[in-house]
């Protein structure tokens, strides 16, 4: 506050104490007049650089949010290689609703994606809830189906306790908006030998990028990896008594899974038409190797082009490729399933 202060006193002193102010004609004025024009315009250009340093210090702090929230895997885990990254609906936004995490465990490699309902600091509380859960639950719990619970219970303890705070003096109201919040989870394991198992509620399928194994064989096939109609999303319904995992083949060198957020496939073009993933994905591996990296950087390049710009709901990718060495009995490939679904 020093020089805005100072300007201001400045240009009142000049005002009642200096005799070229007190005249009246047309050069005492211009004087005057640009005596304040130039107050004026350094406390605009002090004004604009506070907030500016600002907010960059906000851009700081939301980065330190992000690294710590979302973070970025490394290349490699267990054999898989990874590559994950999140586009913002809103422009200069680091941080939305969109969640992922993936962990090694010795159980297999675990991969969790989500999309929490809304936007705004709530989205972003809930979906630390949901991610610190899973990155401990990952590790603890010997089956899939207890790792989603664990998602679950911690989900409905982080809304009764945002509901408490909203309303201290009674407990959750039924028109709180806390409680219609909701979370879409797709929760996978890929064991040691491949064997892909999921758990979906309410989530977007993934899609598998299959190689063919042969040498000179066809190119890679991209095809949607589904099982029926997926478990409601976390938040509004209990979880089923019977949940089992299904089962979904293996996931066998050289193929790879793509996870995504519902934002991507949402988005539409000036037209109104809603972009295809899968012909993005096909195009991308049409003439080159399976690369984590180069399919996110092409789907984000194209859906940038489909939407005209950032998309009008954040879209986040999770790419898993796995780089293990070929064995000599791989069993099926991932999207048949090797056991019937209980």
């Amino acid at each position: 506050m020093g020089p805005p202060m100072l300007w201001g006193a400045g240009a009142v002193t000049y005002k009642l104490s200096c005799p070229l102010a007190q005249q009246t004609g047309l050069g005492a004025r211009i004087v005057t007049s640009a005596v304040f024009f130039v107050v004026g315009t350094g406390l605009v250009v002090h004004v604009r650089r506070t907030l500016l340093r600002e907010l960059r210090q906000v851009r700081k702090v939301a980065g330190a949010a992000q690294s710590v929230l979302l973070r970025p895997p490394p290349p490699r885990i267990g054999g898989l290689d990874i590559a994950a990254a999140q586009l913002s609906a809103e422009r200069g936004a680091v941080v939305g609703g969109d969640l992922y995490d993936v962990t090694a465990t010795e159980y297999g490699v675990r991969a969790v994606i989500g999309d929490v309902r809304g936007h705004g600091l709530g989205a972003l509380t809930t979906a630390a809830a949901v991610l610190g859960s899973f990155r401990e639950a990952a590790h603890d719990e010997p089956d899939l189906t207890r790792v989603l619970t664990r998602l679950d219970r911690a989900l409905a303890r982080h809304l009764r306790e945002r509901a408490r705070a909203g309303h201290p003096s009674a407990g959750t109201e039924p028109d709180s908006p806390v409680a219609e919040e909701f979370v879409t989870v797709l929760l996978l394991e890929i064991r040691r030998d491949g064997e892909l198992r999921v758990l979906n509620c309410g989530h977007p399928w993934p899609y598998v990028l299959r190689a063919d194994p042969a040498p000179g064989g066809a190119a890679v096939r991209v095809e949607p990896l589904s099982c029926g109609e997926p478990l409601p999303p976390l938040g509004p319904f209990p979880l089923p008594a019977d949940l089992t995992p299904s089962a979904h083949g293996r996931l066998l060198p050289g193929d790879a899974l793509v996870l995504h957020t519902d934002g991507v496939e949402d988005a539409r073009d000036a037209r109104g038409r809603f972009f295809s993933l899968s012909a993005a994905l096909t195009e991308c591996v049409r003439t080159r190797p399976v690369s984590p990296q180069a399919v996110l950087a092409a789907v984000f390049s194209g859906l940038r082009r489909h939407s005209g710009g950032p998309p009008t709901d954040d879209a986040a990718l999770l790419v898993l490729h796995n780089a293990r060495q070929p064995a000599h009995h791989q069993g099926e490939p991932v999207g048949h399933r090797a056991h019937p679904v209980v």
